[in-house]
Formats: C-alpha cells, sequence, structure tokens
C-alpha cells in the first residue's frame, strides 16, 4: 500500500550514523524531512547532503529535523561523510540512515524497479508533529534537488495550518497570499483585517497574516 498525503507514517526503528533511531520518538513533536539517496560515494548525493547541512539552522527555526538514508551500512557512511564535509565545506549535522536491508525503503516505497530495481531514488517526505504525510517529491536519480523549494513548500504549510489561506503560485514567505474559497467575502476582511482584494469573487488576495 503505497503513502499517500494524509496518512499516517510507518514507524521503524534503524541504525545511522548517530546510532540507532526510532522515528517517532526521535521526532517528537517536531516535523521530519526525510530523504533518500540512491548510495554513498555518489556524486550528486554529496552535494546535496552538504547544501542540507549548510540549511539546517533554517530547518530549525521552523522546527524541522531532517533524516537523510542510503542504502549503505553506518561504516561507509562515516567515510563518505569525511568527503562530504571535505568537498562541500560543511559538517553533516544530522542523522543518515543506513538502511543496507531495505527495511525502510521498502516500507516507504523508495525503489522504484522501473527507474531501477538496485537503487533508491530521490524521496522527499515531510512529515508533520502530528506523523501526518505532507508532501512527497519524487526525483529520479540523475537530478539534485531543490532543498529551498523544500523549505518553502514547509512555509506554506504551516501557515496554512494556522490560517484559512492557501499559497499562490511561485509564493515566498512575506507575501501575499489567497483567502480560503469556503470563507465570504465580508467575513473574510473581518479575519483579515490586513485588507482583502477581491480580483474575482474566487478569488481574493491578502497579506500574509502572520507578517
Amino acid at each position: 500500500m503505497s503513502l499517500r498525503l494524509g496518512d499516517t507514517v510507518p514507524d521503524f526503528t534503524q541504525a545511522s550514523n548517530m546510532g540507532n533511531i526510532s522515528l517517532y520518538e526521535w521526532a517528537g513533536d517536531s516535523w521530519i524531512v526525510l530523504f533518500s539517496h540512491p548510495a554513498d560515494y555518489t556524486p550528486v548525493c554529496t552535494t546535496e547532503l552538504g547544501e542540507v547541512a549548510k540549511l539546517k539552522p533554517e530547518f530549525d527555526k521552523r522546527n524541522v529535523k531532517i533524516i537523510a538514508l542510503s542504502v549503505d551500512d553506518t561504516q561507509s557512511h562515516q567515510g563518505w561523510i569525511q568527503d562530504i564535509n571535505e568537498t562541500q565545506n560543511t559538517t553533516v549535522n544530522y542523522p543518515i540512515l543506513a538502511d543496507a536491508d531495505k527495511k525502510v525503503s521498502d516500507l516507504y516505497e523508495m525503489i522504484h524497479p522501473n527507474a531501477d530495481p538496485k537503487v533508491t531514488v530521490r524521496t522527499v517526505f515531510v512529515i508533520d508533529p502530528n506523523k501526518k504525510l505532507r508532501l512527497t517529491l519524487t526525483y529520479p536519480p540523475s537530478t539534485g534537488r531543490n532543498f529551498d523549494e523544500i523549505l518553502r513548500v514547509i512555509d506554506s504549510l504551516q501557515l496554512t495550518d494556522q490560517y484559512k489561506v492557501a499559497t499562490p503560485v511561485n509564493w515566498k514567505d512575506g507575501e501575499d497570499v489567497v483567502v480560503a474559497p469556503s470563507i465570504p467575502t465580508q467575513e473574510a476582511k473581518q479575519k483579515f483585517p490586513k485588507g482583502v482584494t477581491e480580483i474575482k469573487p474566487y478569488l481574493r488576495m491578502t497579506p500574509q497574516p502572520n507578517k
């Protein structure tokens, strides 16, 4: 059964470079970004893991814990981390699951046999504090991910969980947002005192409420 948005993600316990990790216990009341890699010592993954290490303060600000996965063992991870730190001028500061038995890869369906039966594709799972799946992104092994986009989506999810708004195309934190269609315009004007601009009856914009 594939994981769908809104599903409760399965718990697991697996080894990592930072010791054994039980997902639910490790996450606590934080958001989670779980992202998979085809293998250690692969060039695109090396750049991705380095970038995520540099962005960790941004994830921390959003109450997000980040955790990677690769289908190699912890000894391999330790050597690879040294290479990442050296070549990407950073320090890997988050766990990398050692999924040598492919337990987590199979549980989360990270292997797509028609793409490559031997390696995990580049999948991203964004999971909220209730352990609900809120986003999946799946890239082919040849394409590196855009983690600025992942941060943008988290900003949108956290904002729209709090207010009855949605975020429009190419939205970035601080820009105007869309009033939820379920709110009548007069009610929206009371709910959003910064102002509501009605472009069409179904398309109303308001300044971001929490800014």
